[in-house]
């Protein structure tokens, strides 16, 4: 089964540094295949016939045993990511000021995020609640800071078990996962 990995706040700023090429060795000795990365914010694909669940497990230690800071990852298949893509809303691909995909981390309480989605009050974006994500789309730059997202978003508990990628490297993964089909 072929797998996308995401590491959350990893090599931003000088922080948490991860070399794709490292990590990359290190999930290959804990046994997965054919690894590959998309830029250096933690994006690896990989091949297991193990489950999920096991595969989350190995990650789990690979990063606890070889890093001295948390990290904490989102896991889906090949199959789920696509099957959420599939899934959005036309609006995703209206023109936007910006478009985020917000991933649930493995083992994570999606409660949280879900009770502040749906109490909050949005001010120029759109909100879509999906299986593996939320997918958070900004309408007008010049109102950006005046969004929920900008305002709300990060002062919340869940925000460091969640990890975020912006709409294009969304986009760019599904390609890549659909040309290795």
């Amino acid at each position: 089964m072929r797998y996308i990995l995401f590491l959350r706040a990893v090599n931003v700023g000088g922080k948490n540094k991860v070399s794709m090429t490292d990590l990359k060795a290190l999930l290959a000795n804990a046994g997965f295949e054919n690894l590959d990365s998309y830029i250096n914010s933690g994006n690896l694909f990989f091949s297991s016939v193990e489950s999920r669940e096991a595969c989350i497990l190995k990650i789990r230690k690979v990063l606890e045993t070889n890093y001295d800071f948390s990290i904490p990852f989102a896991l889906l298949t090949k199959e789920e990511y696509l099957e959420e893509q599939a899934a959005l809303p036309a609006w995703w691909e209206e023109e936007l000021a910006r478009r985020d995909v917000l991933f649930y981390s493995c083992g994570m309480d999606k409660s949280g995020i879900l009770h502040f989605i749906e109490n909050s009050t949005f001010y120029n974006e759109k909100v879509y609640v999906g299986k593996q994500a939320v997918f958070w789309g900004k309408m007008d730059e010049a109102e950006y800071l005046k969004t929920t997202y900008h305002k709300k978003l990060m002062k919340q508990d869940f925000y460091k078990q969640i990890t975020i990628r912006n709409g294009n490297t969304f986009d760019k993964i599904a390609e890549i996962l659909r040309s290795s089909e």
